[in-house]
């Protein structure tokens, strides 16, 4: 997880407190922040570029191969038996990494998880930790919880470090700092590396060469002194304890082999059965994340090897919500992500408000889905996301696990809808469909409701925009809209004059 707060110095100096947990649930709904990140044009030239750029790429690599949708069906059909048996596997995996050399933790939560991850590193008395990227750290906000236990986390991936040193938050899981662009990274370097490390060169450009040179530089030293490496995984295999990292920098093999004691904190649903079936999800991951045949670095590390690598190895399982997910017959799909961000990426609503939009760390289709099922409904960002979405049907096209984005977001907007028929506090839909059913109860009520809208449709007869005149609050919808003059004259009037007898 970047930091938003000041990140620990290499020289000594008082921590500054990490920001206070829940922050993203406590964020606003999602109107408001994409009416926010909708004003800000150089992000959203950004992401439309960076978004265009990956989506032909992915496209050419998915036309080389013939038998793209059989590779899809069965990486849908090898998740689904994982959801269906996720118990019997993880305590396999869990015998199978004790096999192995490594020590299994069980973390209900992410504050659960977070005291496990601090509470090994403190043992083993390093004052700094190195990381590789990882989605489900950045859910718990492990870097925060890290950093107020006095302990620096440095995160090495490039975008990640891009997002780090700028004070701010990822916007993409793929692309942390997609909505940054080059002479934005050289200006952070410049101002924000010599602070925490080795200083960029003062005559940095934005030259993509020049900028990876100046991260590489600054991160060796962490590299070569960091004795705790801190990973996630993109795959957890039952049968052998095998863990599977996916990169592109070679930052995550250095995370998993220099470091004396490597922990790795797991999402429970990363479980594949088998070793045979990381065929499939090699094919369909690279080529549908970055546009790839395949990733530059694939790293697989089972348990302790002695006098090779880490020799301290501990995995942390995390729940954090996820069984929430998997006890929910629709929602469950979303567990077989394997965040690729394909769907983001093709996403009209994403590519113009960004990531923060989403008050999640995992933005766009998926982020809409996943992050209300983990969470539950009961924050104003959660219940609005399933709204944040024109159901254009683009994502479920392109994920390589075939999760059906629609079917869920809808199921999930019933969800809101039934949360507020529920809640104790007056909503402004409950209230208006409640004094609707009142007035279709009872035959005289309607009565009274159809001749008070003839008369508002004879008031307006002459005006062309009816809904512009509209009161609030309903003006909050009519603002935007244009509503139809009400009939002058009801179905019931019309009949009556012209077919009743005299």
């Amino acid at each position: 997880m970047s930091q938003l707060t000041t990140l620990p110095r290499d020289t000594d100096g008082r921590l500054t407190p990490a920001p206070p947990p829940g922050e993203l649930i406590d964020m606003p709904r999602f109107p408001i922040n994409a009416r926010h990140e909708l004003a800000n044009t150089d992000q959203r030239n950004n992401l439309q570029a960076a978004t265009a750029t990956i989506r032909a790429k992915r496209a050419l690599r998915v036309s080389e191969v013939p038998q793209w949708e059989d590779l899809r069906q069965a990486a849908k059909t090898i998740k689904d038996q994982v959801d269906r048996h996720l118990d019997s596997y993880l305590l396999q995996a869990e015998q199978s990494l004790t096999k192995a050399g490594a020590i299994v933790h069980w973390a209900r939560d992410a504050t659960e998880a977070n005291q496990i991850v601090v509470d090994l590193v403190k043992a083993t008395g390093a004052p700094e930790v190195v990381k590789v990227k990882s989605m489900v750290t950045q859910e718990t906000e492990l870097n925060e919880a890290l950093e107020q236990a006095g302990i620096a986390a440095w995160e090495t991936d490039l975008a990640e470090l891009i997002v780090q040193l700028g004070h701010d938050r990822p916007s993409h899981v793929l692309v942390p700092a997609i909505h940054k662009n080059r002479s934005q990274i050289k200006d952070i370097f410049l101002t924000e590396m010599g602070q925490y490390g080795t200083p960029a060169p003062a005559d940095l450009t934005d030259d993509p060469s020049a900028l990876t040179s100046a991260a590489r530089t600054h991160l060796r030293n962490k590299f070569m002194r960091s004795t705790v490496g801190i990973s996630g995984g993109n795959f957890l295999v039952a049968d052998t304890g095998t863990l599977v990292v996916v990169e592109s920098e070679g930052n995550g093999r250095m995370c998993l082999t220099l470091p004396q004691t490597l922990i790795s904190v797991v999402g429970i649903e990363k479980i594949v059965p088998r070793f045979e079936d990381l065929e499939v999800f090699m094919r369909l991951l690279p080529r549908s994340s970055t546009g790839e045949r395949m990733n530059p670095y694939t790293s697989m590390w089972t348990g302790v090897t002695p006098g090779d690598g880490p020799q301290n190895v501990h995995v942390v399982l995390v729940d954090n919500g996820r069984t929430s997910v998997l006890a929910d017959p629709i929602g469950r799909q979303t567990l077989r992500c394997i965040r690729c961000s394909a769907c983001m990426n093709t996403c009209p609503v994403y590519t113009l408000v960004g990531g923060h939009a989403y008050g999640s760390v995992y933005p766009g289709p998926i982020g809409i889905c996943l992050s209300p099922l983990m969470r539950g409904l009961d924050s104003p960002i959660d219940q609005s996301l399933p709204y944040a979405c024109t159901l254009c049907g683009a994502c479920p096209d392109v994920c390589p696990v075939k999760i059906d984005f629609p079917e869920v977001i809808i199921h999930l907007r019933h969800e809101v809808a039934e949360h507020k028929i529920r809640d104790t506090k007056p909503h402004l839909e409950t209230t208006a469909i409640a004094a609707a059913g009142w007035f279709f109860a009872k035959g005289r009520r309607f009565t009274v409701m159809t001749w008070l809208s003839g008369l508002v449709g004879r008031v307006f007869k002459a005006k062309k925009q009816f809904g512009a005149h509209m009161p609030w609050p309903a003006r909050l919808w009519t603002s935007a809209r244009d509503l139809p003059i009400p009939a002058a004259e009801s179905f019931r009037e019309w009949w009556r004059r012209n077919h009743e007898r005299p």
